[in-house]
């Protein structure tokens, strides 16, 4: 494993203050091969606690490159996501599913199978929670249901909603996204299934897949390797971020101590930074011997321009504390890119 992943998963063990409540429990968890999915069952390996892990994938040998040796405790199961008979796990604790489509351009080319995967997948899981009885669900969704907002003096609350266009195929991953969140809720109120929703922001961090494309993977990518930084809109959309340690402790908390049927923004506030103001960070902050210019372009499949200056109070209200600023999340990507 790579330090400085290893390294986190070391200061996630030693400080994760609900890790007690997790002894002897089983999860089934999706998107295993994912950023968040495998850092996820890294840290839960990783308690050494007794947890049992059940993952379901579509490629198995993916998985089991990334986990290589050590993980006993998980079981990996080739399948497809929305048909697989889970019955045949019996019953689980907690189910974190992590499994979507992540890939704009992915969204735009094949904008049916987007909506498929993330609706029917979820669809398919909530049945077996409903069930199964288990204790906990946790569906991760998007901060782009937001949709378009472009007022950044207030903070957004998981109440309010911007404007989505639904004749854009773009809104396919959206869309569906928000779909799938009044499914859980749907569920919640029908069936009793203790689903919740975490609308993650982009999280990033040691363990992403050393060509992620995502606009803060690029440009700490091209700062660690001095290469210039061109950004193809005009940078204005903003947001915050979240590193990967503290999205897996946001999930846990959710999880652990969250409502049934409610949606948790999961964002460090302190780090909302427009894409420009991130490549001209990371210039004043880890290279200033790179430039920074704008090369306007279309058909890259961006969202449209928002602006989403999250709040995260209620997840804080669990008790949640993200650890990781913006010093933090590109120092130790900038480590881990350099690995």
């Amino acid at each position: 494993m790579d330090t400085v992943l290893a390294n986190n998963i070391e200061s996630f063990v030693k400080t994760f203050p609900l890790k007690d409540s997790l002894k002897g429990t089983s999860f089934l968890i999706t998107g295993a091969t994912g950023l968040i999915g495998s850092t996820l069952i890294r840290c839960l390996s990783a308690l050494n606690a007794g947890i049992r892990i059940y993952a379901p994938v579509r490629n198995i040998e993916k998985a089991h490159k990334i986990f290589a040796e050590g993980y006993d405790n998980v079981d990996f199961i080739g399948c497809d996501l929305e048909t697989y008979d889970y019955s045949q796990l019996g019953s689980v604790d907690y189910i974190v599913h992590c499994a979507a489509p992540t890939a704009s351009r992915f969204f735009v080319d094949k904008p049916v199978e987007t909506i498929d995967i993330i609706f029917n997948g979820t669809k398919a899981l909530l049945d077996y929670a409903k069930d199964s009885a288990v204790k906990g669900f946790v569906y991760l969704s998007s901060l782009e249901v937001y949709g378009t907002i472009h007022d950044d003096s207030k903070l957004v609350t998981e109440d309010v909603q911007g404007y989505l266009d639904p004749l854009s195929v773009r809104s396919s991953y959206p869309m569906a996204k928000r779909a799938v969140e009044n499914l859980c809720v749907a569920y919640a109120k029908e069936y009793n299934v203790p689903a919740r929703i975490a609308r993650l922001t982009q999280t990033t961090g040691a363990g992403i897949a050393k060509d992620d494309n995502r606009i803060i993977a690029q440009f700490a990518r091209l700062a660690a390797n001095g290469e210039d930084i061109v950004l193809h809109t005009k940078g204005d959309s903003a947001r915050p971020y979240c590193y990967t340690i503290d999205s897996i402790s946001a999930l846990l908390y959710i999880l652990l101590k969250g409502s049934d049927g409610e949606a948790y923004n999961v964002a460090n506030e302190d780090t909302y930074i427009s894409a420009r103001g991130m490549a001209e960070y990371l210039k004043e902050n880890f290279n200033p011997s790179i430039g920074v210019r704008v090369e306007l372009g279309d058909n890259f499949g961006y969202a449209p321009p928002t602006k989403l200056r999250l709040s995260a109070a209620r997840l804080r209200s669990l008790g949640w504390v993200p650890q990781y600023g913006l010093q933090e999340i590109f120092r130790n990507l900038i480590d881990y890119l350099k690995g």
